[in-house]
């Protein structure tokens, strides 16, 4: 079974960056944020689960791609 989930940056502080993610593009209603010193990422609403896993180890592989945090993306598998 094919799983997607895309993210979107929605906003970024000198600490923190948050984005939107979720399975289909015009319902990403779950949120993510992201520590910049430590690349660590908390659900805003507490779920760990394989959503959330999956957006935010993209985030962080586009990151170490790239050397910098993506707009928007998608992660499938």
């Amino acid at each position: 079974m094919a799983t997607l989930v895309y993210f979107k940056k929605i906003s970024e502080n000198p600490d923190t960056i948050t984005y939107s993610f979720g399975e289909y593009l015009p319902e990403m209603t779950r949120r993510l944020s992201l520590d910049r010193t430590n690349r660590r990422a908390l659900p805003d609403d507490g779920n760990i689960d394989y959503l959330f896993l999956k957006a935010s180890r993209k985030i962080n592989a586009v990151f170490d791609e790239r050397g910098d945090w993506p707009e928007r993306g998608v992660s499938a598998s």
